[in-house]
């Protein structure tokens, strides 16, 4: 086995180290990853279970709804501004292209909440604003689920069309004062002249692929090293097949002179009995 101490079969070994702590490690991220999304599925459970509150007890103008009270029911009272209503662009329902509708909700203090109030199909996904649909006029009451702004360049407003909601990009494009975060909404007294298509629930029973994955790293690991072990158990094989074999050493023929003795002396045995 002194083999194992060659400057290649040590960097062989150092290799598969780190491939056996770098699988090992990204295995158990996966898991934590694992122990995080049953944490947030849990959450996201009793969320969608508690029954609605006021929109001011969870909402705020000036601080976003915490990670912990999305999926939240909250109540609104107010009047729609259907003229701000922006376009959510790309969005589908049942693998059919559209958009969804998304209206200020103006509350009885001046500000307004974003409310997305469904989709509706469009032969082009959104490419084009197309006709809006109508809303209720006067007082209404919606109650939806609370939903924290999204980030980056797709919230950019244009044209009052955006492929991702934040209210606080919406709230310069509108220039009016918004709840930070929107609603989706869930329910709206009165009835509304049409009713969209509803906003879909996220799925808090999924716990996703992170468990295979880990195991799958963690296997990944284990094949390193069984890989090197076989390896060195193969190159021990080769080395004891191609070692020289002793060969048990093959007795001298006694010199001449002991030989023609040897000889004589049978030869006077036999005289003797012959006598």
């Amino acid at each position: 086995m002194s083999f194992l101490l060659s400057r290649r079969w040590l960097a062989f070994a150092a290799v598969v180290v780190v491939l056996a702590w770098l699988a090992t490690a990204l295995g158990q991220w996966q898991f934590h990853r694992l122990h995080d999304r049953k944490h947030e599925n849990g959450v996201v459970a009793a969320n969608l279970r508690a029954a609605p509150v006021p929109l001011a007890d969870l909402m705020r103008l000036d601080r976003a709804p915490a990670a912990d009270q999305e999926w939240r029911r909250v109540t609104a009272h107010g009047t729609w501004d259907a003229g701000h209503s922006i376009v959510l662009k790309y969005q589908t329902r049942d693998s059919a292209p559209g958009v969804d509708v998304v209206t200020p909700l103006v509350t009885a203090t001046g500000a307004a909440v974003l409310v997305d109030r469904g989709g509706m199909g469009t032969g082009n996904s959104g490419a084009t604003r197309p006709p809006m649909p109508p809303t209720s006029t006067g007082q209404v009451t919606v109650t939806g689920w609370v939903r924290r702004d999204a980030t980056g360049g797709a919230t950019a407003v244009s044209d009052l069309a955006t492929r991702a909601i934040s209210s606080v990009t919406a709230a310069k494009a509108l220039s009016m004062p918004l709840y930070r975060g929107f609603v989706d909404l869930a329910l709206e007294s009165p009835a509304p002249p049409r009713r969209l298509q509803p906003v879909e629930l996220p799925d808090d029973t999924s716990n996703g692929p992170h468990f295979f994955y880990g195991l799958q790293w963690w296997f990944f690991g284990f094949l390193a090293v069984f890989g090197f072990c076989y390896l060195a158990w193969d190159e021990l094989r080769q080395r004891r097949a191609r070692a020289p074999r002793r060969e048990h050493p093959v007795a001298a023929a006694p010199p001449v002179s002991e030989r023609a003795e040897h000889a004589a002396v049978h030869g006077q045995h036999r005289a003797g009995d012959e006598g």
